[in-house]
């Protein structure tokens, strides 16, 4: 959090007039953003989580599928939501440039979408546990 907090620093010093030093804010409804952070995050988290773990063949391309999946998601809700899919990125410029009215949707939005997507994952590692009958 110090790295984002003294990046958006250095941001604000070297460009005192901008007003949001690329703040994530939502470009339609809070709602709709709220909405599309949450599923973002929970396509993210059940990503990374089916990747990583598992077969060294698997694991190997996991870099590559976990940086396909948020170039995707970026690039398709980018516009509308800013596509954060974390707290992280958008706090630190959200409290230097002062604009803290939507933060509350990319707080809140990656948690529920993280703890969405691990309840996925558990339900999908279940499913392939289980014997066929």
């Amino acid at each position: 959090m110090r790295g984002a907090l003294l990046a958006s620093a250095t941001l604000r010093l070297m460009f005192p007039t901008d007003p949001t030093l690329d703040a994530t804010l939502p470009s339609g409804s809070e709602m709709r953003s709220f909405a599309l952070e949450t599923i973002l995050t929970a396509i993210l988290m059940l990503a990374v989580l089916r990747t990583t773990v598992g077969e060294p063949a698997k694991v190997a391309l996991a870099g590559v599928a976990i940086g396909s999946v948020i170039a995707l998601e970026a690039m398709f809700a980018g516009p509308v939501c800013g596509a954060s899919m974390n707290p992280a990125r958008s706090l630190a410029p959200a409290l230097v440039s002062g604009r803290t009215e939507s933060l509350w949707i990319y707080v809140a939005a990656p948690m529920l979408g993280a703890f969405l997507g691990v309840a996925a994952d558990r339900l999908m590692y279940r499913r392939e546990r289980e014997p066929s009958p």
